[in-house]
């Protein structure tokens, strides 16, 4: 049975700050002391390199690497071996537009959205100055969200790819992914997802929402930071080239100038990676799959639905996400700057996020370029809200501006 005062009693870092009030959980999550514990028991029990050693901690370290292949294999529904280790969802985007790139044309057709995260527009703008390639917006409503209905009247011969975020990171807009995948697969596209503020939020079944290539982070699913994961389809990642050249992931190179690569995921993975911080992100899974992805997902909702219903009766806030059932609240506070209410909350001993959130696009739908941005994890309580309310009333120029004197 979900209990969120139990769970909170895992996070050493409700325990250490019991006045505070975080909610920038879409930035990044707090860790649960079996995250800390796994972490602290390589630095300490174990440290060494992973496919480097014939001894025995060597080994265990080999097995807890691996071990976390296997665990997110069963956390996202997928083949271990279509699990790769990467630094964050940033770096496999990029590396799934750097390999599906090598296979387009100029005049190819990627599609995305305008409420795109930086990292899900910014490498297919620059394979468009190198390869001249076409991008096209699919449209979203004013919360956000892409209708199958848009999605299918923007696809046609020459789309290669569509590639958005599964759920949004400024309006938490869940987009119908199953059936986009089922519509860009019908014209022979590729579908790419960015799982950044899905993966941690609800139970992902790759296999069953039958895209592509998802990538997520570790770092706001209660795990370690920088780490990521990137998911392929076996065969795809077996055909893709590898941004990372170097030590273990070829097999083989000669003074002849050929070499010859290991397989997929391997290939991906040159170097030395963040062992600890892979073993953590195991822990972390495991840790998120003994709670419940469907009790994390149905508690969130029902804490959102509460935030939502408080927030939209405040006179002196802005709220631009009412409809949205998931994902952070978003807001401003009238005539008064996002950073100085963010400043004003922060005194109070709030934490929340301001800015523009990575999608500097966005405003073009919601008509404002810096917003206010709470967002929640299963740890948060509706007492946290009632707190936020208290001050959120108090926001005003004077107020804010009156924290800096």
């Amino acid at each position: 049975m979900f209990d969120v005062n139990k769970i909170r009693e895992d996070f050493p870092m409700i325990r250490n700050n019991p006045g505070l009030v975080y909610f920038d959980n879409g930035a990044t999550s707090w860790k649960p002391q079996a995250v800390i514990d796994a972490v602290n028991g390589f630095w300490t029990g174990y440290n060494s390199n992973v496919e480097r050693g014939d001894y025995p901690i060597a080994a265990k370290a080999d097995s807890a690497y691996l071990n976390t292949r296997k665990i997110i294999s069963r956390f996202i529904g997928c083949r271990p071996e279509e699990v790769v280790f990467t630094a964050n969802v940033s770096a496999s985007i990029n590396q799934i537009v750097y390999g599906v790139g090598k296979w387009l044309k100029e005049g190819d057709t990627v599609l995305v959205t305008e409420a795109e995260h930086a990292s899900n527009l910014l490498p297919w703008f620059r394979l468009r100055k190198e390869k001249g390639i076409n991008i096209e917006y699919i449209p979203v409503d004013r919360q956000g969200r892409a209708h199958i209905e848009d999605v299918r009247k923007a696809l046609h011969e020459g789309v290669r790819a569509v590639s958005m975020a599964y759920v949004t990171n400024v309006l938490g807009s869940v987009q119908p992914i199953k059936e986009i995948a089922e519509a860009a697969h019908e014209y022979g596209a590729l579908m790419i997802v960015d799982g950044a503020q899905s993966v941690p939020h609800r139970k992902t079944d790759v296999r069953d929402l039958d895209v592509d290539f998802m990538g997520f982070s570790s770092h706001k699913m209660c795990g370690p930071d920088g780490v990521g994961v990137l998911y392929g389809k076996y065969d795809l990642l077996q055909k893709m080239e590898p941004v990372f050249m170097g030590g273990g992931m070829n097999a083989r190179f000669y003074s002849g100038f050929d070499y010859i690569l290991k397989d997929a995921p391997e290939r991906f993975e040159a170097g030395t990676p963040n062992i600890e911080g892979v073993i953590g992100l195991g822990a972390a899974a495991e840790y998120l799959m003994s709670v419940g992805m469907d009790d994390i997902e149905a508690y969130e909702k029902e804490l959102r639905a509460y935030f939502a219903g408080r927030i939209a009766q405040l006179d002196n806030i802005e709220f631009y996400n009412p409809d949205n059932e998931t994902g952070p609240v978003t807001f401003n506070a009238k005539d008064v700057f996002a950073q100085d209410a963010a400043g004003f909350l922060a005194s109070r001993n709030i934490a929340v996020r301001s800015g523009n959130h990575c999608a500097k696009i966005l405003h073009e739908v919601i008509g404002t370029d810096q917003t206010l941005r709470a967002s929640l994890y299963f740890y948060n309580t509706k007492d946290e809200v009632d707190r936020f309310i208290e001050a959120a009333k108090e926001i005003s120029v004077e107020n804010a501006i009156g924290i800096f004197f």
